[in-house]
């Protein structure tokens, strides 16, 4: 007689909270690779922003790499400042990764882990626009708001 298996319950598919921890552990190498190169002074110089050179405006990414060097420094309320989209994802990514990786070394006893809510990127959408608004009507008004 045939020892017979019994048939293995199919693996669940990958959640987005799966593919975002991932993406999250690259980004998280990626950056402790940039700063490995930093101590060696290795600098890649980053190109002038094309949109400012063409039109005149700020682009909605105006003030970003500004705003990630202060928030790296410490300085955050001068990255809210430069653009509140870099902190608000800063904090965002922190919670993501702090929590999903509770929730992933207890085997799913501890469910603390965030979840992926339209609502996350709603708000981010409505900073990175509303700081692109602002910043061109000051400027409009002749007020330097970088």
């Amino acid at each position: 007689m045939k020892n017979i298996q019994p048939k293995q319950p199919p693996k669940p598919p990958h959640t987005i909270e799966d593919n975002l921890y991932l993406l999250g552990c690259l980004f998280a190498a990626a950056v402790f690779l940039l700063l490995i190169s930093k101590k060696l002074s290795f600098h890649i110089p980053l190109p002038p922003c094309l949109f400012h050179q063409i039109s005149g405006y700020y682009c909605p990414g105006c003030g970003g790499t500004r705003a990630v060097r202060a928030l790296i420094s410490g300085q955050l309320l001068r990255a809210v400042y430069l653009h509140p989209f870099v902190p608000y994802a800063a904090f965002v990514y922190l919670y993501f990764m702090i929590t999903q990786t509770m929730e992933r070394a207890s085997r799913g006893r501890l469910r603390v882990g965030l979840r992926y809510h339209n609502g996350i990127v709603w708000i981010a959408v409505c900073l990175i626009i509303g700081n692109f608004l602002i910043k061109n009507m000051l400027r409009y008004c002749g007020i330097p708001a970088l």
